[in-house]
């Protein structure tokens, strides 16, 4: 798989392009040396010129499913890399092996490559794990307690935190701050070879317990912890934290431009301090990578928390986090949603210093504009009702069917055409009739008592690529409830035939003959959440959720749509866009989900 091309649009111009514009022009990272892989100072130096001009990662930690906040990132990223001729890794920041499962690698590689992006440049993967990093993480903490600069700390964990002071008050130091390097090695081994339980001490590094930035107070780089993982085994019983190893991880991979979002702002200073504590070391190359922080994007009427997430599918409110109400990519892909879309939507936010919100409907028109032109026609029938026309074996005969065609799609000839046929009895919309029609109803509607006693002729519509019929009246059961529509044929009236437009009507309605219809499982799907915000503040987001998310309806499609493969989208004329679910379609059964209206009915 290739990553999308860029475009000889003009991107709009942010702060991070406008950033990697500047230091290219200076000539900033020219110098820089690549090994052919990750690796240390030395590594580096022994190879040649770095053929890309950035590097950029999307380093998600394996712990979860992605979602659409993170579309935004993998976007971003991979196609700043994509535009200034540099290239994008994908790195598992798998530092914390309880949380974190080979399932959760399978799907981040599955979804990143379903959004159309690549790692693998001239023949080459840039697909790097941290926990691949931990020998030489090791022996940087090793380096940095041989400077003064880490020590092992013994302190409880109750003890660190009420030491570590707060906003307006300084940390105060440690009993074992000063203690000897030798000691430190010494214990720090210790840690390393399982003397020592879980919890028993960490490494600290040593900067500034009365710094103003509280993550500079002597944040913590390794802790003990016996656990399985996913990669390395059991290889490990201490494990590097995140703030430690994910600058380090950066460093290996002559990154240049390390983008993070606004929370992380704070921990700049310490990704600072201490690649240039490592590279002071002689352990990494210079320049080092620069990180630079970009306000999230926050999509309405979702929520992106994992917690809360896993509590939808641990409560079963959703069914899985491939359930396409969810706003996981697995979920938005089984939705229906493209690929194309979600660049569109990540690309046209942009990037900003401040975190934004971002109405959902940006998101359907992103996916319209996509559909629009690629889509192929269907007509379904959602809600059926019979019609059922009283003069069609007086015309035609009752077994003659007569055959109609359609474009696939009305831009598209190279689609081809789709057929069909008109019979006796078809399938229309429930709501395509009315007994007594409201005002304005150009539908099908039975003959009208008027105010002097006479009645006026029952309605005429089209069918659409068929013919004219007049409604005449109306079946119904003992409950009173309409169970068909009468009507007659209007004779030379089919569509596409000479004289087919000299009767005139208002309405045209969609159909599918009773005799070739194919019955469908149809699943409605809507937004997950009925308020723009559901979990602000501190409302339980539960309260806010759309008891309309999903309606099951069995229904008909024509026949074009007998036996296509799962994910084919189409457009259902008048219905909006759908997909043959990826799970449950099957060509004898087949299930389709609606991805969206036609028109955003959220903003009324």
């Amino acid at each position: 798989m290739s990553a999308p091309k860029p475009t000889d649009a003009p991107k709009p111009s942010n702060f991070l392009r406008q950033i990697i514009e500047r230091e290219l022009a200076e000539g900033a990272y020219a110098g820089r040396q690549w090994g052919g892989t990750p690796g240390d100072a030395a590594h580096h130096a022994a190879g040649s010129a770095d053929p890309a001009k950035v590097r950029l990662r999307f380093p998600p930690e394996p712990n979860g499913y992605l979602h659409v906040g993170h579309a935004k990132s993998i976007c971003l990223n991979f196609g700043l890399a994509r535009d200034y001729g540099g290239v994008c890794h994908l790195r598992f920041d798998d530092t914390n092996p309880e949380k974190e499962e080979q399932e959760y690698v399978d799907a981040i590689v599955e979804m990143v490559h379903w959004l159309g992006w690549s790692w693998d440049v001239n023949n080459t993967s840039h697909l790097y794990y941290a926990s691949n990093y931990f020998d030489f993480m090791y022996r940087a903490a090793e380096a940095l307690i041989g400077a003064g600069l880490a020590y092992v700390d013994e302190q409880s964990a109750e003890e660190m935190r009420a030491n570590r002071g707060d906003f307006t008050t300084p940390g105060r130091n440690s009993p074992w701050r000063d203690r000897s390097r030798e000691d430190n090695l010494a214990r720090f081994r210790e840690m390393r070879d399982g003397k020592h339980p879980d919890g028993a001490m960490v490494l600290r590094a040593r900067i500034d317990m009365a710094s103003p930035n509280i993550n500079l107070r002597d944040p913590a780089l390794y802790r003990i912890k016996r656990a399985h993982h996913h990669n390395t085994g059991d290889k490990w019983c201490i494990y590097p934290m995140y703030t430690y190893a994910h600058p380090i991880e950066d460093a290996l991979e002559n990154i240049t431009h390390s983008i993070c979002t606004l929370e992380f702002e704070d921990q700049r200073p310490f990704y600072d301090w201490l690649l240039n504590a490592l590279a002071d070391q002689g352990l990494l190359q210079r320049p080092l990578p620069k990180q630079h922080e970009f306000g999230r994007l926050n999509l309405t009427y979702v929520i992106t928390s994992k917690r809360k997430l896993k509590a939808l599918v641990d409560e079963k409110i959703v069914e899985g986090w491939d359930d396409p109400r969810m706003p996981t990519l697995a979920g938005m892909r089984r939705r229906g949603y493209t690929p194309a879309s979600i660049r569109r939507m990540a690309e046209d936010t942009g990037a900003s210093k401040t975190n934004i919100w971002v109405d959902y409907s940006v998101l359907d028109i992103a996916l319209r504009d996509d559909l629009e032109g690629q889509a192929p026609r269907a007509m379904a029938v959602i809600d059926p009702l019979k019609l059922k026309l009283t003069n069609w074996a007086e015309l035609f005969g009752a077994d003659h069917r007569e055959p109609c065609h359609a474009p696939a799609h009305p831009q598209r000839p190279d689609l081809g055409e789709r057929r069909f046929s008109l019979g006796p009895e078809v399938w229309i919309e429930r709501d395509d009739f009315a007994e007594v029609p409201p005002k304005g109803f150009f539908r099908l509607y039975p003959p009208q008592a008027q105010p002097d006693g006479s009645a006026s002729p029952g309605n005429k519509v089209r069918l659409k690529y068929g013919m004219v019929v007049e409604c005449t009246g109306c079946e119904k059961d003992a409950d009173g409830r309409i169970t068909a529509v009468l009507a007659t044929v209007v004779p030379d009236t089919k569509s596409g035939t000479p004289g087919a437009d000299a009767v005139k009507v208002k309405g045209t309605i969609t159909w599918i003959g009773v005799h070739d219809a194919v019955p469908a499982t149809i699943n409605l799907y809507d937004r997950l959440f009925s308020e723009a915000q559901p979990d602000a503040g501190d409302r339980d987001f539960r309260d806010a959720l759309n008891p309309q998310s999903k309606t099951v309806v069995s229904g008909f499609v024509e026949p074009s749509l007998a036996a296509v493969p799962p994910e084919q989208r189409y457009q259902f004329e008048r219905h909006g866009y759908f997909i043959a679910d990826r799970k449950q379609h099957q060509p004898d059964a087949p299930v389709f989900n609606r991805i969206t209206g036609l028109k955003d009915s959220w903003g009324k």
